[in-house]
Parts: C-alpha cells; structure tokens; sequence
C-alpha cells in the first residue's frame, strides 16, 4: 500500500512542473503578441497624424500658390512636393509592415511578435519623424500663408459681388422686357459673361487669387454697366418719344413760317435795293427742301424707334433737329432782315451813335491810366474809326435806295473790331 502512494507522490511534482512550463510559454507569446499589437495601433495613430498633417498642410500650400506668384510661393510648393514623395516612400513602407505581420495568427510565435513589435515600432518612429519635419516646414511658412490668407478673404466678398451685379443685371432685364422692350443687345451681353462666371465658379485654386479679383471686378463692372442700361430702357423709350413728338410739331411750325417767307421777301424787292435781299432769294425753297428731308428722316426715326433700334432712332432724331435748326435760322433772318434794314432805314443815326459809343467806350479804356496809348491798341481803333466814316459816306451817297444791309454789316463789322481790343486790354491787365 505504501509504493503506490510514493509513486504518486513522486509522478505529481513532474507533472505539475511540466504542465506549468507550458502554460508559461502561452503567456510569453501572448505578451510578445500584445505589445506587438500596441505598436500596430501606435503606428496607425502615427500614419494617420501624418496624412492628416499633410492634408492640412496642401490646403495651407494651394493657398499660398494661389494668391502668391512669388517665388518664394513657388519654392514652398517645390519643398512641399519634395515631402509628398518622402510621404509616399514612408508610407509604402508602413503599408509593407503592416502587410508582413498577421498578428491575429495562431501560429505567431514568441520571435514572429518580437520581430513585428521591432519592425512596427520602427515604422512608427519614422512616421513620426517625418510628420515632426512635416509640421516644422508647415511652420515655417506662417508668413507666407498670412499674406495668401489675406489675398484670398478679398476673392470671396468679390465674387459675391459679381454675382449680386448679375443677378441685378437680370432682373432689370426681364423687367425691361415686362415693358414690350426686347433688349436683345443687352440680352446678348449678358450671355457673354457666362463664361467668366463659369471661371468665378471653379475658383481661385484653379485660376489664381489676383486674377479672379480682376475677373470678378470686370464682371461686377460689365454687369452694372448693362443693369443701369436696361434700367433707363424705358426712360429712353419714353423719350424718345417726346422727341418725335416735339420735332413733329416744330415741323410744322416751320413749314408754317416758311409759307409767310415769300411775302417779306416780296417787301424787301419793293423796298429795299438788290443787295439786300439777294442772299435770301431761295430761303423759301430751302426751307420747304428742308422741312421734307425733316419730315422723312422723323418717319425713319419712328421705324427704327418701332423696331426698338433706339441708337439708330437717338442718331436719326438729331439729324432731324439739326435740320430744323438751320431751316428755323434761315427762315428767321429773312424777318429779321426786313426789322432791321426798316429801323435803319427809318434812322440810321442809332445805328451810327450805337457804334460810335462802342469806339469812344474802347477809346477811353484804351486811354485809362495812359498819356499815350499803346499802338497796338490805338491802331485798330484808329481803323475802326475809319470804317465806320465810311460806312456812313457810303449810306449818305447811296441816293434813294442806298445799301442799307451793307452799313448794316460794316458797322457790326467795327463793333466786333472794337470789341476785340477791349478784349485784348482787359485780358493784358
């Protein structure tokens, strides 16, 4: 009875020590797999900063390449690049340990995790490394990036006015054309800038800070320019219309007072000799010429006003007041003819005291504060005395129809002699 139990006695402590060898190595490679494990999740938190970091850090490089042309910004996208391909090589690697080492497999052994926990550690020490140089570049850029942050805050208030100019540009537009007014001019420069608002939509990233802020401001220009245009369309139709109107009146009125041009002509052959109303003799024909061209160019500026061509409407308009403005002038001066050739007729001694009084007045300016006046005062007012004789001794030797439009004209003539010596003293004082 004694020898089985010693021989138990003496089986159990070999087996206890075998089975607790064993269960110890279990746990040396369960250790080896959680470390190995934690420098996994360690290098994946590391890979992950860095492609953060360097995310971060292409969004600070297109802002500075955008809004800067230095070549400083130049030089930051070169280094920046330079670090992508550091990135990428880093990577690759990480990518390549990660894909060496299945730690989630049952045959892992305690040298398999040993060498993962080394190789992991390792790449996670050169992810690191290389998102501290990262981060210290980044840095190192601060200057660079607020002055490209400073650009770009000017693209988007500048877009957005560009756009709100559009968007005016339109409304006024189609309001123009609420009113019956086509504005297909108008509707086609407004077209025209889609392209532009197409380039102000893909953004500075793409097309550059300065240029978007010119484009932008060209837009905004451009648009204003047609929004205040569609918006005097009707006010410009309206007077347009008031203008037809108007000459179509005054038309008539001068076709009027061209019909009673015949008979003063009639008076100044009765009255007065040859030469003073010779120069008038085709007033009437002019005029009636005239008031026909007047009317015809009205009828085309109301075609072209109908057809809402309003330059060509706006041009022809002034082509009609001009003519009526000159046919008004010639059908006037036969008129005015006749009152001043009957007023001198009757007493020509106003006429000849009126420029008299213009001499001496220039005479005594000439004289003002002198003993002797300057000859190149004295000397036009000398012949301008003169003429003046003359012109009287040629009325008074004209007989019974002297030329009285002839005095008429000299003494205007002297007048605007005198006139300009006035000018001359008053201008050297």
């Amino acid at each position: 009875m004694v020898l089985p139990l010693l021989a138990a006695v003496t089986v159990l402590p070999g087996a206890f020590t075998g089975g607790g060898t064993r269960r110890w190595g279990r746990g040396r490679v369960e250790d080896l797999r959680a470390e190995a494990q934690e420098a996994k999740d360690s290098a994946a938190a590391a890979f992950y900063e860095l492609d953060t970091a360097q995310r971060d850090l292409r969004i600070s490089i297109e802002t500075i390449t955008a809004a800067d042309d230095s070549p400083a910004a130049a030089k930051a996208g070169v280094d920046f690049a330079a670090f992508g391909e550091r990135i990428d090589q880093v990577s690759r690697s990480y990518i390549g340990v990660m894909d060496a080492h299945d730690l989630d497999s049952g045959s892992l052994d305690a040298t398999a995790a040993s060498r993962a926990r080394h190789d992991l550690t390792r790449i996670r020490e050169e992810l690191e490394r290389t998102r501290v140089d990262l981060e210290r570049f980044g840095h190192s850029l601060g200057s660079l990036l607020e002055r490209a942050e400073t650009q770009l805050a000017q693209v988007a208030p500048a877009v957005e006015r560009a756009r709100q100019s559009l968007l005016a540009a339109t409304r006024a537009l189609d309001a123009a054309r609420a009113a019956r007014l086509r504005a297909d001019g108008l509707a086609a420069s407004l077209a025209a800038l889609a392209p532009d608002l197409k380039r102000l939509n893909e953004g500075a990233a793409r097309h550059g800070v300065k240029a978007t802020v010119q484009r932008a401001e060209e837009v905004r220009r451009r648009a204003e320019a047609l929004r205040a245009e569609a918006e005097q369309l009707p006010k410009r139709a309206a007077e347009i219309d008031r203008r037809l109107s108007s000459l179509r009146t005054r038309a008539e009125a001068i076709t009027t007072r061209a019909g009673q041009v015949e008979p003063v002509l009639s008076e100044l052959r009765r009255r007065f000799s040859a030469a003073c109303w010779q120069d008038l003799q085709r007033v009437p024909e002019q005029a009636a010429q005239s008031v026909r061209q007047a009317q015809e160019t009205l009828r085309e500026a109301q075609r072209a006003r109908d057809e809402q061509r309003w330059s060509d409407a706006t041009a022809k308009l002034s082509t009609v007041h001009s003519l009526l403005g000159r046919t008004d002038e010639a059908v006037s001066a036969a008129g005015e003819r006749l009152r001043r050739l009957n007023e001198v007729s009757f007493d020509p001694r106003k006429e000849i005291e009126r420029t008299r009084f213009a001499v001496r007045d220039a005479q005594r300016l000439a004289m003002s504060g002198r003993a002797v006046p300057e000859p190149r005062h004295a000397q036009p007012l000398d012949a301008a005395v003169e003429r003046l004789d003359q012109a009287v001794s040629a009325l008074e030797g004209g007989g019974r129809n002297p030329d009285y439009w002839r005095f008429l004209t000299e003494t205007e003539a002297v007048r605007g002699m005198v006139a300009a010596v006035v000018e001359n003293i008053r201008s050297g004082r």
